[in-house]
């Protein structure tokens, strides 16, 4: 069974950076596409990014298009999202998930963006 642990969250400022990681043990998800979800208090999960299995297809909301970018080591079972010019909105815990309608899914890492 594939189990997914997220890290790298944190508080930032506005504008500031930050990445996320996404690390798969107990089986490979190199052939699985991966998304990064978040959710805010109060509020509904929100698709951010995924990337198909090959790393070479990756699909972004216009909410955050042109600031995060998600890629893959698929050698390493890895995958990152990378954020940049964060805004409070961003406010949320992200997760990754894969699998059939993203059933698997880590626990998640806060970001929290300050203004």
């Amino acid at each position: 069974q594939v189990q997914l642990v997220e890290s790298g969250g944190g508080l930032v400022q506005t504008g500031g950076s930050l990445r996320l990681s996404c690390a798969a043990s107990g089986g490979t998800i190199s052939g699985l596409s991966v998304g990064w979800f978040r959710q805010a208090p109060g509020k509904e999960r929100e698709f951010v990014a995924v990337a198909r299995w090959d790393g070479r297809s990756t699909v972004y909301p216009s909410s955050v298009q042109g600031r995060f970018t998600i890629s893959r080591d698929n050698a390493k079972n890895l995958v990152y999202l990378q954020m940049n010019s964060l805004k409070p909105e961003d406010t949320a815990v992200y997760y990754c998930a894969t699998g059939h309608s993203w059933a698997l899914r880590g626990q998640g890492t806060q970001v929290t963006v300050s203004s």
